[in-house]
């Protein structure tokens, strides 16, 4: 059974929200559909996420999409039935980010599918994900690409038989 926050959208993007890591960043979930599936998140446009060209800093970057896809999943999944953790990311800048910049977020069925029959015995899964960063005009800004570890909990394994 899901705990209280994954359960309710609504409560989950208002405790993002005020989690230091976004709140004093200036991330915020500005949208959360109620099955986890979708999520847009904005980077707003501060005077302490901006760098030396005055354009967004490329850790509030890569901030903006950190926890999101594990999250999502988290919620998709459950959180106390599944592993997930990020494993690897990367970020390919393509032009400079001024304004606020928006994030979208996007978990398919066939995410789902494919991480639950890849996981069903117990294995280790490495699902990956991309999110693109655009400016207010619908400009690329990045594109980044991550990479989770995705395993049963331990109690949720199969058995498996000793020989």
């Amino acid at each position: 059974m899901k705990n209280l926050f994954f359960r309710h959208a609504f409560l989950f993007r208002w405790i993002m929200n005020l989690w230091p890591p976004f709140f004093f960043c200036g991330i915020r979930i500005a949208e959360l559909s109620q099955d986890f599936r979708y999520a847009r998140v904005e980077l707003k446009w501060r005077p302490w996420t901006r760098n030396v060209n005055n354009t967004q800093y490329g850790g509030s970057l890569f901030s903006l999409t950190d926890p999101m896809f594990a999250l999502l999943l988290f919620g998709c999944l459950g959180w106390d039935r599944y592993l997930i953790w990020d494993k690897f990311a990367d970020i390919d800048y393509i032009a400079p980010g001024k304004g606020k910049l928006t994030a979208e977020f996007r978990i398919e069925d066939t995410d789902l599918h494919e991480i639950r029959a890849a996981t069903a015995n117990g294995d280790k899964h490495f699902p990956e994900f991309v999110a693109y960063v655009r400016d207010p005009q619908g400009e690329l800004v990045c594109k980044v690409r991550r990479v989770l570890y995705v395993r049963l909990r331990s109690d949720h394994r199969p058995d498996v038989l000793s020989e």
